[in-house]
C-alpha cells in the first residue's frame, strides 16, 4: 500500500533549541524518500524518527546556509556507510556548487553508492517519475534559493452509475482504461478525471511570485513562518516570511493543509503562529510544526 507523509526531522531556524533541531524534512511518497534541506543533526534525527538510510532516493537543498545544509556531510557519508543500492539524485542551486562539493567532500570515507548531482540553475522541471513530476521556483533571499514542488499526474475516476448506464463491468472495465474505448463508448462516458495530488516546499523567502507559483493548488504546504507578524520589518530585510505572510499565501492559492516550521529562537508560544495564521483567513487544515512530526498528505478529493 501507497504512503505519502511528511516526516519533519527538524524545525528550527537559524538557531537550534533544546526542543527544536536545524531544518530537516523527509516526504514519503509511494517508494521514494525526498529529503528536503538537511541541517545539521538530521542523521540523528532520522534514527529518532525511523528514517533509514535506505529510504532515501533524492536529496533537495533550497539553499546554502547552514541550517538548512550543515547536515549534508552526515548524510552523505552515511548513505555510502550502508551502501544504499539504488540511486540518489541531489538537487541544489548551481551556485552553491562549492558548497555542495565542500560538504560531499568534508572528510576522508569510502564511496559506495552513486550519487548524481543535479543542481538547478532556472525555473523548470527537474525529474519525472511515473508517481511525480519534481520543479523547482527561484525564491527571494539574500543568497540564491529555490523552492520544490511535486505534481502527481492526473488520473481517472471511474463512475458506476455511467459504467452501469453504458453496460459497462466486469473485465471491459479494466480494458476501456487500458485502451480509452470499447465499441462506442469512450473512457470519457464512464470516468472523470482525478486530480493528481500536489505537494510544495517553500524554505527561506521573501514574498515573490515565485512563492504562489509552489503554492499554488496544494494538498499540503511546507512552508517557513521564521517571524511573527509584529516582526513583518525583520522579515524582509532578512529574506522571510511571517506567519500571517505564508497562511495568506496558503488561502489565496487554496492550501488543503498548511504546515508551518522554520520558527526564530526568539519566540516561545508555538500557539501564537496559529492564532495569526488563523486571523490572516486561512480556514483549511493547520500544522504548526514540532519535531518528529508525521503529517499525511491529505486524501484525494
Amino acid at each position: 500500500m501507497s504512503v505519502r507523509e511528511l516526516v519533519v526531522l527538524g524545525t528550527a531556524s537559524q538557531v537550534p533549541t533544546r526542543h527544536r533541531n536545524h531544518n530537516g524534512y523527509l516526504l514519503r511518497w509511494d517508494g521514494e524518500g525526498i529529503l528536503f534541506d538537511p541541517g545539521e543533526g538530521t542523521q540523528r534525527q532520522m534514527l529518532r524518527a525511523g528514517v533509514a538510510s535506505h529510504d532515501l532516493h533524492r536529496i533537495c537543498v533550497t539553499h546554502f546556509h547552514g541550517d538548512h545544509s550543515l547536515g549534508l556531510a552526515g548524510v552523505i557519508q552515511r548513505i555510502n556507510l550502508d551502501r544504499v543500492p539504488h540511486e540518489i539524485s541531489a538537487h541544489y542551486p548551481r551556485s552553491g556548487q562549492r558548497f555542495f562539493d565542500r560538504l560531499r567532500y568534508a572528510t576522508a570515507y569510502r564511496e559506495t553508492v552513486a550519487l548524481t548531482e543535479a543542481p538547478v540553475d532556472a525555473d523548470g522541471v527537474l525529474a519525472a517519475t511515473k508517481s511525480y513530476t519534481l520543479q523547482a521556483r527561484r525564491l527571494s533571499h539574500p543568497v540564491e534559493s529555490y523552492g520544490y514542488r511535486l505534481v502527481e499526474p492526473d488520473g481517472r475516476r471511474m463512475l458506476p452509475e455511467r459504467l452501469a448506464a453504458h453496460g459497462v463491468g466486469g473485465p471491459d472495465v479494466g480494458r476501456i482504461q487500458r485502451e480509452g474505448t470499447l465499441g462506442d463508448v469512450t473512457l470519457d462516458d464512464v470516468s472523470e478525471v482525478r486530480r493528481g495530488q500536489r505537494f510544495a516546499f517553500v524554505m527561506d523567502t521573501r514574498l515573490c511570485d515565485g512563492v504562489y507559483a509552489l503554492a499554488e493548488g496544494c494538498d499540503l504546504l511546507v512552508i517557513e513562518s521564521t517571524f511573527l507578524d509584529e516582526d513583518v520589518r525583520l522579515a524582509v530585510d532578512h529574506g522571510h516570511l511571517t506567519a500571517g505572510q505564508a497562511a495568506t499565501v496558503a488561502r489565496d492559492a487554496g492550501v488543503r493543509h498548511l504546515v508551518l516550521t522554520h520558527f526564530s529562537q526568539r519566540y516561545s508560544d508555538p500557539e501564537e503562529f496559529e492564532r495569526q495564521a488563523r486571523a490572516a483567513g486561512f480556514k483549511g487544515e493547520l500544522t504548526v510544526a514540532h519535531d518528529l512530526l508525521r503529517v499525511p498528505v491529505p486524501k484525494r478529493r
